[in-house]
């Protein structure tokens, strides 16, 4: 059993009494997510056959099809490509800029400087002869305002130009010291871009948002969402895979890249994933309601606990999964993953430490004792060694096992 610190005991019971009436808030939103998928996996007649394993090519798969017509319905787009061949939500990314823009195009990101591993596929980093600038797309950014909102005046004088291609939105707050940004935010963005150049191609990265809010992206204005499936709308199930969700001449834009021009979604084997991405989805609005839970049950031990740069604080509005802390110094940071660590169901008895990982800057120090490597809707955390040592925590299967978790860590914290 565990032996947690009194004081943690005495602040989690005070927890569940305040935070009830946020749960209840959670509890409903799942259950109106729910009631979307299943009437979506009645209307399209999903079958035990959708599950049958499809080798070689992969043409006539059914299941595969019908499941993309579930995504495209519950994300609100016209289409959906839900492949395993897309490794990763950077690889699903990657996949559809380089899909959408050639030579001479203009991607423009209104959100700053995306996540440290999108910097090499645009070309601000690295030298890749592989990266959007390698290959002639030119590149923009326009900040957030101080209030984590989008610089509207500054867009609206960049669009009006009418040489833009794409403008990308991060959804996520990724590794910046910035609010993730709302739905009805990114509504408001939307209406303005498309009311100056209806031809402007929205993409949204809606990584960690899927399911957060009751709508999403392509629900409000957005042209194409992209994401992955070891995120929210695996539900915990999902060993791999990433999705594309929007207009359906887009999406075949992407398929044709992933696949070949003139063949697009029609080839693909499932590699025997079909059930698990089936049942992902179906799971998916109970997973990311633990992990609301979890991130909000953290926000408020945290701070509780005294600590600076809690965000979101417990009774904040969130559009994503992700809880992040300032822990002031490099000791405090790997005292928190190493405690997640032991408090995972897998690797438990792993000591973490900082290391390099491919495609960051900084070393990264990383908690996910995660039945899939990588499945961050599984409880996990992760940081860049560098100021402010700030931690990023998300997910958690159940709310239960998301508590554990975070009473662990803490433990292991205020026994330095």
């Amino acid at each position: 059993m565990f032996n947690f610190n009194e004081k943690l005991i005495t602040l989690s019971t005070e927890a569940e009494q305040v935070l009830a009436p946020i749960y209840a808030k959670l509890d409903a939103l799942c259950e109106k997510n729910s009631q979307k998928i299943l009437s979506s996996f009645i209307k399209n007649r999903v079958s035990y056959s959708d599950f049958t394993d499809i080798n070689g090519y992969g043409y006539y798969d059914g299941g595969r099809d019908k499941l993309e017509r579930i995504y495209a319905e519950v994300l609100g787009g016209e289409d959906a490509l839900v492949r395993a061949q897309m490794m990763s939500g950077t690889n699903a990314i990657a996949l559809t800029l380089s899909a959408l823009l050639k030579h001479g195009d203009t991607l423009l990101s209104v959100s700053g400087t995306p996540y440290d591993s999108l910097q090499a596929i645009i070309g601000i980093i690295g030298d890749s002869n592989q990266s959007l600038k390698a290959h002639g797309v030119n590149y923009e950014e326009i900040a957030l305002t101080a209030d984590s909102d989008f610089d509207y005046d500054k867009i609206k004088e960049r669009i009006e130009k009418r040489d833009i291609t794409v403008v990308a939105v991060q959804r996520s707050r990724g590794y910046s010291d910035r609010d993730s940004l709302t739905i009805e935010k990114i509504e408001k963005l939307c209406s303005m871009i498309k009311s100056i150049d209806e031809k402007v191609i929205i993409m949204v990265d809606n990584c960690y948002g899927e399911l957060v809010e009751d709508k999403e992206p392509t629900e409000v204005g957005a042209d194409i969402i992209v994401g992955s499936l070891m995120k929210n709308l695996g539900g915990g199930v999902a060993s791999s895979g990433g999705y594309v969700v929007g207009k359906k001449a887009l999406v075949n834009e992407v398929a044709e890249r992933l696949t070949s021009p003139g063949i697009g979604k029609d080839l693909g084997a499932n590699f025997n994933q079909n059930l698990s991405f089936f049942k992902g989805i179906y799971l998916a609005p109970s997973a990311v309601k633990s992990a609301l839970k979890t991130a909000v049950f953290a926000s408020f031990m945290l701070e509780k606990l005294g600590f600076d740069g809690v965000s979101p604080t417990f009774s904040e509005y969130r559009t994503d999964i992700i809880q992040t802390v300032k822990l002031k110094n490099p000791e405090n940071l790997v005292k928190f993953c190493q405690g997640m660590q032991e408090g995972s169901p897998i690797d438990s008895f792993v000591s973490v430490i900082p290391a390099p990982m491919p495609g960051y800057p900084h070393d990264e120090v990383m908690a996910a004792g995660s039945f899939t490597q990588g499945s961050t809707i599984e409880l996990s955390c992760d940081a860049p060694m560098c100021e402010p040592f700030t931690c990023y925590l998300q997910g958690g299967l159940t709310y239960e096992y998301g508590k554990l978790g975070i009473l662990t860590a803490l433990n292991k914290m205020l026994e330095k």
